[in-house]
């Protein structure tokens, strides 16, 4: 039994993390109550959840609760959740939750934690790949795709966790023994309430026993050095100094949790270029403040595979126009990344900026634009920036989001412009939910339509 038996329990939103949430806590002897707005999903835990009482549309949480367990994207303000404050009842998200019950058990895991606008993903699969080649039983889970808790029940020994601001949000007693903070720009804004608001509920990652961060990133070095972590690690894209990670002579070098260590030719890493390297980095920092020994780091890294969507070329067609889905470019830090990878760029962008200013991103990289195609419901938020900052470069607004296949017209519009030698580079700026379920659907209906007017090549 845990401190949760017998206790009533709210779980608010009937999504993965919800029903997770939900099967943990009838694990521990909680009575559960789970309410969504949406009957459909509510119904399809009937099946699933046997003792829990689902209950569509609360808006204050049933007599007796003592713990509401939010989803993610719920926010502060919503009705539900701030009838719960009020009445002076904890609430809670499914990563702490896991992290309170991993507490109680006589061996908990290990939490190697990630967040960070931009990069994590990618960091947390190449950590996981690391500890799988040290033979650490180890699991990448959180905002990646596997709840924390469902991790917590099998097993794992070690969590490769995926945090997003949301979720560290409502997790103000984790504290890992390694997080890891990569970069900080403007992302979620309109959920968060303000830049100052998201970096605190980043800066959570850096509360556990070692704290580590990416100094070439300003506010990180900040945050980082404000740290109360036992100790604090930076990372850095130039030549190390002692207690950091970095780069020299084309390879990946560790100054501290080694002397001075050679560990891993950049060459060697994937995704090529400056972010893969800072996530490299990262996924290193955390692997070493485990003990990860330094061949493990190598033989990870160089097999790890990164996932898709992500600056993947798809083709180089006919005239020699490269065609390239990062998709997962979902904010302006992640979209100037990759817009820096490429000297010619026929740009697709637009979507959901989530409150983002696009000002800087547009002023500092238009000379690389041969065009741009805008999209979604912010393009003319893009479409203005431009005709400020680069009233040189044509541009094409598209209104397609009810099209049956809206990409076909965006990727022909897109070739109208292409020269040989450019890259015609999906890399939106903004979220995708406007005119598609997620970014992998917008990256997939890119992939299928490109290839369809290639010819297949």
């Amino acid at each position: 039994m845990t401190k949760l038996a017998g206790t009533k329990v709210l779980v608010a939103g009937a999504g993965v993390t919800g029903r997770s949430a939900a099967e943990a806590l009838l694990a521990a002897g909680a009575e559960v109550v789970v309410t969504d707005s949406s009957p459909e999903r509510l119904a399809a835990l009937e099946t699933v959840l046997e003792g829990v009482e689902l209950v569509p549309g609360l808006v204050e949480p049933p007599a007796g609760t003592s713990l509401v367990v939010t989803s993610p994207g719920w926010q502060p303000s919503s009705p539900l959740l701030a009838a719960a404050s009020s009445a002076g009842i904890e609430v809670i998200g499914e990563v702490e939750l896991a992290w309170r019950m991993g507490t109680e058990l006589a061996d908990p895991p290990v939490w190697l934690a990630v967040t960070g606008t931009n990069g994590k993903t990618t960091t947390v699969g190449m950590l996981e790949s690391i500890l799988h080649a040290a033979g650490a039983d180890a699991v990448a889970c959180g905002n990646v795709g596997l709840p924390v808790v469902d991790a917590l029940l099998a097993g794992r020994r070690v969590l490769a966790v995926e945090l997003s601001s949301f979720q560290l949000h409502w997790a103000p007693s984790v504290r890992p023994q390694a997080g890891a903070l990569l970069n900080l720009a403007e992302d979620h804004l309109d959920w968060h309430g303000g830049m100052d608001a998201y970096a605190q509920a980043k800066a959570q990652i850096l509360t556990g026993e070692v704290a580590i961060g990416w100094l070439d990133d300003e506010l990180v070095g900040d945050l980082l050095e404000a740290s109360p972590a036992r100790d604090r690690i930076g990372f850095t894209l130039d030549e190390p100094e002692d207690g950091q990670l970095g780069v020299r002579d084309g390879w990946l070098v560790d100054r501290a949790f080694a002397d001075d260590e050679a560990l891993v030719e950049i060459a060697k890493i994937r995704p090529a270029g400056p972010p893969g390297i800072a996530d490299a980095l990262a996924a290193t920092a955390l692997a070493r403040a485990y003990g990860v020994p330094s061949e493990a780091v190598r033989e990870g890294l160089e097999a790890f595979e990164p996932a898709a969507h992500r600056a993947v070329l798809v083709t180089v067609d006919a005239a020699d126009v490269k065609y390239v889905n990062d998709s997962k470019a979902t904010n302006p830090h992640a979209a100037v990344a990759s817009l820096r990878a490429f000297d010619s760029v026929v740009w697709i962008a637009g979507g959901l900026l989530k409150g983002a200013s696009v000002e800087d991103m547009v002023r500092t990289e238009a000379h690389r634009l041969r065009g741009a195609v805008l999209i979604g419901a912010d393009r003319q938020v893009i479409a203005d920036a431009l005709a400020k900052h680069a009233p040189d470069v044509p541009v094409r607004v598209l209104d397609v989001a009810d099209d049956e296949d809206p990409m076909q017209e965006i990727v022909r519009t897109a070739q109208e412009f292409a020269q040989s030698g450019d890259t015609v580079l999906l890399a939106p700026a903004a979220a995708s939910m406007d005119m598609f379920s997620d970014y992998a659907h917008r990256g997939q209906a890119f992939t299928d339509a490109v290839k369809r007017l290639t010819g297949g090549r």
